[in-house]
């Protein structure tokens, strides 16, 4: 029988559990090839799912769940490549019905040397149970069953422990207690929790334990439930233009949540479009699996595309476009100029002009044309002078904005020497033309600079002009001539001279001729001669327009002569009475200069004659000199002591300086005490007198002012008591609220108010014992009763006769004023004033004589004294 080719089967039945995982054999397909060989291949009907290796195993694509996908069969092709016959075959996939098991691991016996025995568990592995993130399943799905061979003999209780169950995330995993079946309560997500680590546990119904507990694994497969996500949504890349191909750009990167060792994570790149597609679309290519994007074309050329946008995307499976998930990102490829173009001027001949002398001036403006981009090294201008300027007196810095060149001059330009320059220029950038460029005719210029002539300043040479001379030149001695010399030769100009500075005055300058004389005599000796140098400033004035002038100093060496005597230093000094030692040194000071200084001759003259009895002078040395005391004690005192000194000149010269010389008494340091030292330090007796006046008249002061305030004191205190008469109601007629018989009911001494001479003259204290204002200490006297009309002269002697016991009495107040008296006595003379407020008209008395009481008694003579109406 001639040999049939195909598959061994009709249809394969392959049991399996629901979620099959990446990799993961399911079967071998069996076929006849009668020979065929390698002409034959296998296809799978869903190679996304399932891939048919070479020998007809047929292994899963990747990690997928039977009950998700539409059919639970796979259709398997083997096809002859070259007779193009083909053979189908079918594989049904089934579930087992029932839950696998975990049993337990059994016990098993063994018996030692000794006749005991132990039970030892057997090692078993246990293996982990997959569960298919976001299952789609009806919950609670059940997973394993855990079993006891002890349930058999006991009633026993499941539980499991651990991440999940009984700890967060807690509920997701349950347990049938009684038949220990273990079920996932909701969907899961691997991305969140990779797997769960549970341990199962058996007791008895009274919570013994009955078995070790078991570990149980639960591994999340995972699913391709997300996108890849780039890192950046646009990306920023640049490359030189005019890159060669293969050049780096840059890299793109993703990530995807799913797991990376599954094709669920497995992620490819592809570029999906590239704007603007010039010079070609496809400028740029990418590494599918790193992101790693190149050039691969030439003719990148900023000028005329200065960037590239790519649409970039990512897809995971391995980059299938059926099954796997994809994003896009944007990168944006910009190109970076390189200097491919030369700077270029503008014109071939430009033109400026600067007056002479001048620095710092811009002359002209070079401008270039460069179409590289700007504000780049590559189109930064940078100009040089190649001729033209051999003394180095133009350059051309770089305008940063304009990218101009500014042709500046940096040295003086003399007219009298260049009139004008011509200048070639040639213009290059910051960095080097790139390769294969060269720089064109337009690259190099020509600057044409006139200069313009201008009034210049003249100029004394030398600058400045010493001479030498000896000190004490008389007036009006020629010294020098200090001439200046006008540096424009094309200008006819006349120069005019003038003293600008002359501290000491003692110079002047001839206007036309700069001859310069002495006004006054020269003294080396003098405040403005520094270093035997004195400094003199002139200024040489033109008449151009405008006029121009210049400054010169003229330094004069002053030679010294002889024309300072010596003196002595220092002019004062002080010794004991007792002096030990009874020296003092001297020195002798010359405002000359050697040889006409020191050294010095020291003498003492020969009048007075005490001078050389009491004193001793002698040279130490050419500057110094000792005077000493001759005799032993020199009383107390102020001496002037004349010396006579005379330098070592050519022709020598002698002065005689008093010496001040204080002779005080000394403490045992050998110091002045008391006075004298105040005396010494410069104040004399009559400075110390004057001293104390001035404090004996500032204690007077302060005396005096002390005196004032406590005066001062006094008058307020006696301001406080004192009252206007117009205000003080106690001469007035008192208001009593209680009304008696009269006058003579009242225990009142009206007694003061009647006249002196009505008195008893024992009644009456004397002067200096008791004061007539005082309440009598004894009982009242009887006084006579007085007339109705008393004296108007009554009150004003009692008031002045009180006022007289007053100021006559040692133990009263100091006050210089009236004194209230408050005491009326016991009686009065005057009538009844009860009748002011009885029934009575008051008709049979007689009230005229209030009118001559005076003006405190006018109301009550108005109200009583007066007519009828």
């Amino acid at each position: 029988m001639p040999c049939q080719p195909g598959f061994t089967e009709n249809e394969y039945n392959v049991m399996t559990a629901d979620v099959i995982i990446e990799g993961q054999v399911l079967l071998k397909v069996d076929f006849v090839d009668c020979g065929r060989g390698s002409g034959l291949r296998f296809e799978s009907r869903d190679p996304a799912d399932f891939r048919i290796e070479a020998d007809g195993t047929v292994v899963a694509a990747r990690t997928l769940q039977l009950s998700d996908r539409k059919g639970r069969s796979l259709e398997i092709k083997a096809k002859d490549v070259k007779s193009q016959e083909q053979w189908l075959v079918h594989v049904n996939f089934t579930q087992p019905k029932q839950v696998p098991e975990i049993l337990f691991p059994r016990h098993s016996v063994v018996v030692k040397g000794d006749g005991s025995v132990n039970r030892v568990k057997r090692d078993w592995v246990i293996p982990p149970v997959n569960v298919l993130e976001n299952s789609r399943k009806q919950f609670p799905e059940e997973l394993v069953k855990i079993q006891s061979d002890k349930d058999k003999s006991n009633s026993l209780r499941y539980s499991v422990t651990g991440p999940g169950a009984d700890q967060n995330p807690t509920g997701l995993f349950i347990i049938d207690a009684i038949s220990g079946i273990l079920s996932v309560t909701k969907p899961l997500d691997r991305e969140h929790i990779p797997n769960f680590h549970l341990r199962a546990h058996a007791v008895d119904v009274n919570g013994n334990q009955m078995e070790n507990p078991i570990d149980i694994i639960i591994n999340v497969i995972d699913m391709n439930d997300n996108r890849p996500e780039f890192t950046h949504q646009i990306w920023n890349g640049t490359v030189d233009e005019g890159a060669k191909p293969g050049t780096f750009v840059m890299t793109v990167t993703s990530q995807d949540k799913d797991d990376p060792n599954t094709a669920n994570g497995m992620l490819r790149y592809k570029i999906l479009s590239q704007t603007p597609e010039s010079p070609s679309s496809n400028m740029f290519t990418i590494n599918n699996k790193t992101g790693k994007i190149i050039t691969v074309a030439a003719g990148l050329d900023r000028e005329k595309v200065p960037q590239y946008t790519l649409i970039i995307q990512a897809t995971d499976m391995e980059g299938n476009p059926m099954y796997g998930l994809s994003n896009t990102a944007t990168a944006v490829i910009r190109l970076l100029d390189v200097n491919d173009n030369t700077p270029e001027f503008t014109r071939e001949t430009f033109h400026g002009e600067v007056p002479e002398n001048r620095v710092n001036v811009i002359v002209t403006n070079l401008t270039v044309t460069d179409k590289d981009e700007p504000g780049t090294p590559a189109w930064n201008a940078v100009y040089r002078i190649i001729s033209g300027d051999p003394t180095g007196r133009f350059s051309i810095p770089t305008d940063p904005v304009t990218n101009e060149g500014l042709v500046t001059v940096v040295k003086p330009i003399d007219y009298e020497m260049n009139r004008s320059f011509m200048l070639t220029v040639v213009a290059d950038n910051e960095v080097p033309l790139a390769s294969g460029i060269h720089r064109t005719r337009q690259s190099t210029s020509t600057v044409s600079i006139r200069v313009i002539d201008v009034n210049e300043s003249p100029n004394f040479d030398p600058n400045p002009k010493q001479v030498k001379l000896e000190e004490g030149l008389p007036q009006w001695s020629m010294l020098t001539s200090f001439t200046a010399h006008d540096p424009d030769r094309y200008m006819q100009q006349t120069i005019r001279y003038s003293k600008l500075f002359d501290p000491a005055n003692w110079l002047e300058i001839d206007p036309n001729n700069g001859r310069i004389s002495t006004i006054a005599v020269l003294d080396r000796e003098s405040p403005y001669v520094k270093n035997n140098l004195y400094n003199a400033t002139f200024m040489a004035s033109d008449n151009g327009v405008p006029p121009a002038s210049g400054t010169g100093t003229l330094q004069i060496n002053l030679l010294d002569i002889n024309d300072n005597a010596p003196r002595v230093f220092p002019q004062e000094a002080e010794v004991c009475e007792r002096p030990e030692p009874n020296t003092i040194n001297i020195t002798a000071v010359d405002g000359d200069l050697n040889p006409n200084a020191g050294p010095y001759a020291f003498e003492l003259p020969n009048r007075p004659s005490d001078i050389r009895r009491n004193w001793t002078l002698t040279r130490i040395s050419g500057d110094h000199a000792q005077l000493s005391l001759k005799i032993s004690y020199l009383e107390t005192g102020i001496y002037e002591l004349p010396i006579s000194i005379t330098d070592s000149g050519n022709l020598p010269m002698s002065n005689t300086t008093y010496l001040r010389i204080k002779v005080c008494q000394c403490d045992h340091h050998g110091d002045c005490v008391d006075m004298e030292r105040i005396m010494a330090a410069g104040l004399g007796t009559g400075a110390i007198i004057a001293i104390l006046i001035c404090i004996i008249i500032l204690l007077v002061l302060v005396l005096m002012f002390v005196m004032w305030m406590k005066r001062r004191d006094k008058e307020r205190q006696a301001k406080q008591l004192l009252i206007d008469p117009e205000d003080d109601v106690r001469d007035n007629i008192l208001k009593y609220d209680e009304e008696g018989g009269g006058e003579e009911d009242q225990d009142y001494d009206l007694s003061q108010l009647q006249q002196p001479d009505t008195l008893e003259p024992d009644l009456i204290k004397p002067v200096g014992i008791r004061r007539l204002d005082e309440r009598p200490m004894h009982s009242e006297p009887n006084y006579p009763i007085r007339s109705a009309a008393p004296h108007p002269g009554d009150i004003g002697e009692f008031i002045h006769e009180g006022l007289k016991a007053a100021d006559t009495d040692p133990t009263a107040p100091p006050y210089d004023s009236l004194l209230v008296f408050d005491y009326e006595g016991s009686s009065s003379t005057a009538g009844s004033l009860s009748s002011l407020h009885s029934s009575s008209s008051g008709g049979d008395q007689d009230y005229d004589y209030l009118n001559d009481w005076g003006p405190r008694f006018r109301k009550l003579a108005d109200m009583y004294g007066g007519n009828d109406d």
